[in-house]
């Protein structure tokens, strides 16, 4: 018989910690808890494997689970002294999800199940405090009803808002338990009228309805979003978990929070949380009620009045801070850990590795290592290389004049500027727009998923350091300001308002994430400094990283950039690119219109100086570093003038007659440029184009080589050849330019030409390809585009589709396709290095920043990888990372 169902509690559990992929995250720490002896309710794990069987058998069932589940009830009722369904002294459980990968807040929770109208009696009786077990019983309606039957939450939000207003309560707290059973009753007579049926009373219904809408909860869109935006695959499945429940809303003496071993948005080791007096986990992260401080030091800090937990529940205090250190060092990792107070106990309901900022991750795992806890190896796997983006971004000016309107708490560091939005569809579309925007919400809930991803930043009126907004914001690393209470925000009108302001969607702010400020505008920013735990965990990973990690860069500023954040070199530079400025694109286009090779090479002749002394720079900025640059690339259509009124601007400019301009332009158009004149077809065509460039790579080459006093060696790389000899008849044009350069100057010029394999005929010839070619730079993102015959800027309409459907993991322009691209990638390296054997070979598409496109590239032993500058410190952490996998299988 398949064991579908793993019990935990007092002091045994039948799973342990290295069982998440069967028992879920929550399942297996609850289990590891268990077996470490600390006070954890008693329960049960459904297991991951359960979802899959249910969904892959028409959402049944396995038929021998429902005799397990029953047993592991009754192991919770010889435990905890109650029984399910009892009218004197009933059981209740909650019912949580557990995937293996954390996903906060993006599956279904149910508490307070097995309250019916019976056992609200018998609780009521049991605990002494009718007030409670009815606010508990209306919890669990709403709850249910929510998750389970499909009656959303605001008809009974409205029902409590109106009975508080009625008797002029501000807070939950004021409502008396005759109260709550009135509420009861309306919450009732709510779901009849809404469902045309009552509210389920019998126990074990409401137990599988909420199982089975856990297991649901896999597949609803916003955990789809989430999966897709953490890669997480579908056949993981979910676990679900039933616990006993214990009761943080059982008085003052009574209280539930969340709390982190370490500060989760700086790394600091110190205590960080908060917890809510007489009140449910659901209360904390809800932002209904302002939470309190854990400790006396963070009150101080805050200038808050409510007392700590260190003040108002001492003993309880030095129990949990007891429990923290002893999961901190079982686990070696920062904990984010759940717990309730029930009538002075302490009770421990949840542990996970905690979500981090970029930030305090780098310094937790640098911390950590000097503390002994883990290895550098292990802190340089602990970091997500995707997760640095948060720290390679502009931040506020410290000296740019703010129009502070409001203030919240510092929830996810960072600075964003953007136009307001209120809703997460309308966020998510201006994105795709192209523009920035600040979600504005009162508070965010797992629906908002898609906007939070969309939005540079987050801000909320309601909600603490531990809410939705805050724990999902900086697990995105995306700036957000919780709990601006002076805020108030009207969503039908699409205003915000604070101190006699209004505010319209559309309108521009700034928020820092790292103050809690919210500033009317734009406000300047400046680039980060990169230094500390960042550059101690990069020099870490640079002694580990045997790919070298170069930039694709061609102005100046983004040679700089890279280079501050530890480029090797330059990996692409696309020589177009420095055509377009405004006091050389006439020259280009004068070259390009010209009838007569006299009158390019006239064209020609004014582009050279400003090629030369472009590339002279970088050469500069480079050092001696390789600088590998692509030769003219795309059709020269591109750079001609669109508008009839450019056109005639043009033919002034030139002397020409723009009749005949219109005439050229005409005959120059293709009806599929990306499969048309482009690339080495143009040197073929116009071989006096590349023998330009050609010279102007070289000289400058040579001046700054002596300028420097070291060799510099450029990696000349013609584009898009599909034949040995298309690379044969360029490369001798290239050597007679050098020979050329040479003869006038007196001195050597040393360099090497390569291709840029991008199509799958040039890859399945490599070998005969590198006959000529000293070096091969994969161009993935159009042998993507060629490989599939999809084109990356036409293929938004339905990518998405593909996606979803399962026909592609992952878009293909994102990450590298293996099994397609990947092979001819692979092949083509190998057939390369059986004609050249010393053949350099490099990747130089978007892939080059991709963590898992850099783990291919390790695989079959690419030398380099090259990337946008903001990438290149991304690009070094996934190499060592991919350096440290490639060990592990060889010592396997």
């Amino acid at each position: 018989m398949t064991k579908w169902v793993y019990s935990f509690g007092d002091g045994t559990a039948d799973g342990q910690a290295d069982m998440r992929n069967l028992l879920g995250g929550k399942g297996a720490n609850l289990a590891e808890m268990s077996n470490l002896g600390l006070p954890v309710p008693s329960g049960f794990t459904i297991s991951t494997e359960v979802c899959t069987a249910y969904y892959d058998n028409d959402e049944k069932y396995p038929e021998d689970l429902a005799d397990q589940v029953s047993a592991a009830v009754d192991k919770i009722e010889d435990s905890v002294g109650g029984r399910f369904g009892d009218k004197e002294q009933p059981l209740l459980v909650s019912v949580r999800s557990g995937a293996r990968a954390s996903m906060p807040g993006m599956m279904d929770t149910v508490l307070n199940l097995g309250l019916n109208d019976d056992t609200v009696a018998g609780l009521a009786v049991q605990s002494g405090d009718k007030r409670f077990a009815y606010d508990s019983y209306r919890r669990f309606i709403q709850m249910y009803s929510d998750v389970v039957l499909g009656v959303e939450h605001h008809h009974f939000e409205e029902l409590l808002e109106i009975l508080k207003e009625e008797n002029g309560y501000i807070l939950d707290t004021d409502l008396s338990a005759d109260d709550w059973e009135n509420l009861v009753g309306q919450y009732k007579a709510k779901v009849q009228e809404e469902l045309g049926r009552p509210f389920p009373q019998d126990v074990n219904d409401q137990l599988w309805g909420a199982i089975t809408a856990v297991f649901g909860s896999w597949m609803n869109q916003r955990a789809i979003k989430y999966r897709r935006l953490h890669d997480i695959p579908a056949e993981w499945g979910t676990a679900v978990n039933v616990q006993a429940m214990v009761f943080g809303n059982m008085g003052d003496d009574s209280a539930t929070g969340v709390a982190f071993t370490r500060n989760p948005s700086t790394g600091e080791k110190r205590f960080y949380g908060e917890f809510l007096v007489n009140a449910q986990g659901e209360d904390v992260v809800a932002g209904i009620r302002t939470p309190q401080n854990l400790t006396k030091e963070a009150r101080e800090e805050a200038g808050d009045d409510a007392p700590s937990m260190e003040e108002l529940f001492p003993s309880v205090f030095t129990q949990l801070v007891e429990v923290y250190h002893k999961l901190e060092d079982h686990y070696r990792d920062m904990q984010d850990i759940e717990f309730t107070v029930q009538q002075g106990k302490l009770w421990m309901l949840q542990t996970r590795s905690g979500k981090r900022t970029a930030k305090a991750a780098l310094k937790i795992a640098v911390d950590m290592v000097e503390e002994g806890m883990i290895t550098r190896e292990e802190a340089i796997e602990r970091i997500e290389p995707s997760s640095l983006d948060q720290l390679l971004h502009p931040t506020l000016d410290p000296d740019a004049e703010r129009n502070i309107i409001a203030r919240g708490l510092p929830a996810s560091p960072g600075a964003a500027s953007g136009e307001i939005v209120f809703n997460s569809d309308e966020a998510e579309k201006l994105a795709a727009e192209g523009k920035s925007v600040i979600l504005v919400r009162i508070e965010t809930s797992p629906e908002d998923i898609h906007g939070m991803h969309a939005a540079k930043g987050i801000l909320t009126s309601r909600g603490g350091m531990t809410s939705h907004a805050a724990v999902v914001a900086r697990g995105m690393g995306r700036a957000c300001v919780s709990g601006a209470g002076s805020i108030n925000i009207d969503y039908r009108e699409e205003t915000m308002s604070v101190l006699g302001q209004t505010f319209n969607k559309g309108d521009i702010i700034t928020i820092d994430g790292g103050t809690g400020e919210v500033m009317l505008g734009s406000v300047d920013m400046i680039l980060p400094e990169l230094s500390g735990t960042f550059g101690t965990l990069m020099a870490w990973a640079d002694e580990i990283r045997r790919l070298r990690v170069r930039t694709n860069a061609e102005t100046p500023l983004d040679a700089e950039t890279a280079r501050k954040f530890g480029a090797e070199g330059i990996g692409l530079c696309r020589t177009e690119h420095m055509f377009f400025d405004a006091d050389r694109i006439v020259a280009v286009r004068q070259m390009i219109l010209a009838d007569t090779l006299d009158e390019r090479e006239e064209a020609l002749a004014k582009l050279l100086p400003v090629q030369k002394a472009d590339f002279v720079e970088l050469f500069r900025i480079m050092s001696g570093l390789p600088v590998t640059v692509r030769l003219l690339d795309p059709p020269l259509h591109e750079f001609l003038p669109k508008t009839d009124e450019e056109i005639d601007d043009l033919a002034k400019a030139l002397g020409a007659d723009a009749k005949k301009l219109r005439h050229r332009a005409l005959q120059l158009h293709e009806f599929n440029p990306m499969l048309g004149h482009r690339g080495c077809r143009l040197g073929i065509s116009y071989p006096e184009i590349y023998e330009m460039q050609a010279r102007a790579i070289l000289e400058a080459a040579a001046e700054v080589s002596k300028e420097l006093g070291e060799t510099v060696i450029p990696e000349i790389m013609i584009p898009l050849v599909a034949t040995e000899k298309e690379l044969e008849i360029l490369k001798g044009k290239i050597e007679a330019v050098a020979a050329t350069i040479e003869e006038e100057s007196g001195a050597s010029v040393e360099y090497l030409i390569g291709t840029m394999i991008e199509l799958p005929r040039a890859a399945l010839q490599a070998g005969q390809i590198a006959n000529q070619a000293e070096f091969f730079s994969f161009g993935t993102n159009d042998l993507t585009q060629t490989t599939y015959g999809i084109s990356r800027d036409d293929s938004g309409s339905f990518l998405e589709d593909y996606i979803t459907q399962g026909i592609y993991d992952t878009d293909p322009f994102v990450s590298l396709d293996r099994d397609g691209v990947g092979e001819l990638v692979k092949l083509a390296a190998e057939r390369g290095r059986v004609t050249r054997e010393d053949i350099k070979l490099g990747i130089c598409g978007e892939h080059g920043g991709d963590p898992s496109s850099i783990d291919f590239c390790e695989t079959i032993g690419l030398d380099y990888v090259s990337c946008s500058p903001y990438r290149v410190p991304i690009a070094r952490l996934a190499a060592a990372q991919a350096a440290l996998g490639m060990t592990r299988v060889s010592e396997a």
